[in-house]
């Protein structure tokens, strides 16, 4: 039996699961999609937007939702799994509408909007039927007022509004993987996507710029600024910025250089040195490198740091002074597993696997695939001709050099 509310704020959809008939999740849900009608008509809802395995953004018709309850919504038959694309006359509720500023038509007063409600007609169509506005504060009021009204005594709702706020969009993205981020990016209009990019902490803008396929990260890039480009190049894993830099124009990607750290900037230009396909320009100069009077206590402290990927925290690497890339002397290298099988107070000297042969910049792709694969490796050393470590070069980076340049964009599709 349905258990669907007559009316139904859109904001709060935002992450419930969708589930079939049987059942089983589909997905969740990251959007509503509606558009404007002529004669004065509430404007419809036509569907929601999705979200399925992998990271794949999917349409389903309001037609096909028998009921929304509390967090979780019901579809009737099989979905379609082609990736959803936004039409021109077709709105984003929580993307683009939400934080938009509109106005009163009674009062003439600028309010904005901050949640949507849709509600079923006669005919069990969807429609927007009332809003959720915030005044702007005045005086020395502390709080603005809120009030529902009535979707059509405000104007404005679908026209392109210079200084649409972002805060709610910013909301519903906090708890998305970097992953997830970068495909809805994909998805806005220039306009709304430049903004979310806008009000992004850099740390959480560096994730996602190393999610984004290499054209969208080049024209996001171009478009943002000089000294926030910056900024996030110096945040990214030198690898993944070292990669970005490589698309650009050369005389544009050397002006970022020169504005950067003058060490962030030496790290970039050795990676850009060496061929995209070959260990040196896949590899990271910013593994975790020790010391031999390193305790193992030290070791997983260090290799328990948060922003390490489990690929660069697997293992650590024992060197000669000096201790930033490019090291002294390469000794070997101390696995997680081992450190934790030691006395927090032995030292990492003791424990090194000597018999991991590391692997020149200069070596291609194909043979640093095969190294992976014989010695069942997630991470590998990378010296130069005098064995000093320059870097290390993890699984995730071999196997998104093998997959087609535009694998991020070109989904694989479920048989059938």
């Amino acid at each position: 039996m349905s258990t669907t509310p007559n009316r139904i704020f859109l904001a709060r959809l935002a992450g419930t699961a969708v589930f079939d008939p049987a059942g089983d999740q589909v997905g969740k849900i990251r959007d509503v999609v509606v558009t404007a009608r002529l004669n004065n008509k509430a404007p419809s809802v036509l569907g929601l937007v999705v979200e399925v395995a992998p990271r794949r953004r999917i349409f389903v018709p309001m037609s096909r939702v028998t009921a929304i309850d509390l967090g979780a919504v019901v579809t009737s038959g099989v979905v379609n799994l082609r990736r959803f694309e936004r039409r021109v006359e077709e709105k984003l509720v929580i993307a683009e509408l939400l934080d938009r500023k509109v106005t009163v038509v009674s009062s003439g007063e600028t309010v904005t909007v901050q949640d949507i409600a849709m509600s079923q007609d006669r005919a069990r169509e969807w429609a927007i039927s009332r809003l959720f506005i915030r005044k702007l504060p005045s005086g020395f009021a502390r709080r603005a007022e809120s009030t529902t009204v009535e979707w059509d005594t405000v104007t404005g709702l679908f026209l392109e509004s210079e200084q649409q706020a972002v805060d709610s969009l910013l909301a519903s993205t906090e708890a998305m993987r970097p992953a997830d981020l970068a495909n809805l990016l994909q998805e806005l209009p220039q306009k709304r996507r430049l903004e979310l990019i806008s009000g992004l902490g850099l740390e959480k803008l560096a994730d996602v710029f190393e999610e984004l396929p290499e054209d969208d990260r080049v024209e996001i890039m171009s478009a943002m600024g000089m000294e926030r480009a910056r900024e996030v190049l110096e945040e990214m894993d030198p690898d993944d910025a070292a990669d970005l830099l490589s698309e650009l124009p050369p005389e544009q990607a050397e002006e970022y250089l020169e504005g950067m750290e003058p060490d962030e900037a030496e790290d970039l230009r050795r990676l850009l040195s060496y061929d995209d396909f070959s260990a040196g320009g896949m590899m990271t100069t910013e593994p975790v490198i020790l010391a031999p009077d390193a305790t193992v206590a030290e070791a997983l402290a260090r290799l328990r740091v948060a922003e390490l990927s489990p690929a660069l925290a697997s293992q650590a690497y024992v060197v000669r002074p000096p201790f930033e890339t490019p090291t002294g002397k390469y000794l070997g290298v101390a696995h997680v597993q081992r450190l934790l099988r030691e006395p927090p107070s032995s030292l990492v000297s003791g424990i090194l696997d000597k018999s991991l042969e590391p692997i020149g910049p200069e070596a291609p792709l194909g043979q640093v695939a095969r190294y992976f694969a014989t010695y069942n490796l997630v991470a590998l050393p990378v010296v130069d001709e005098n064995d000093h470590l320059i870097g290390a070069v993890t699984i995730d980076d071999v196997i998104d050099h093998m997959l087609p340049e535009d694998w991020r964009e070109n989904e694989i599709d479920e048989e059938g």
